[in-house]
């Protein structure tokens, strides 16, 4: 039974090492890209300004990566460090979905800003969004 619970132990220990570094890794691929600039971001975001269109090549080669990440991963009988693959069933597009995103976008670019620009930015997204705020 000792041996079992070691088992156990490196399991959990090995689960939480990759959380760690996935997460170091995320930060740091932000971090290269330029994403943590509170600038860039909004300039990304203000489409109908001086809008920043750089930020589209680090999305594109998330999901480029995501893509192929996916279908590789998902070629494999069960996760490395877990039971089974737990994946989504839900495939269609309802109302209540379509109608979060416009908040969750204006909710991300409110996040994405330092914190000197929020105050200004609380205005302007309470106006444009008004459900989120």
């Amino acid at each position: 039974m000792n041996s079992s619970i070691n088992e156990s132990d490196k399991r959990r220990w090995l689960k939480t090492a990759a959380g760690y570094a996935a997460g170091l890794l995320f930060g740091l691929g932000l971090a290269v890209s330029g994403m943590t600039d509170p600038a860039r971001v909004v300039g990304f975001l203000d489409v109908v300004g001086a809008w920043d269109p750089t930020l589209m090549f680090v999305l594109g080669g998330a999901v480029i990566t995501t893509f192929i990440g996916y279908r590789l991963v998902l070629k494999r009988p069960a996760p490395l460090l877990g039971g089974v693959f737990q994946l989504p069933t839900k495939r269609e597009l309802d109302a209540k979905l379509l109608g979060a995103l416009p908040c969750l976008a204006s909710a991300g670019g409110f996040l994405a800003t330092a914190q000197g620009q929020r105050l200004p930015l609380l205005a302007v997204f309470r106006y444009r969004c008004w459900p989120c705020w």
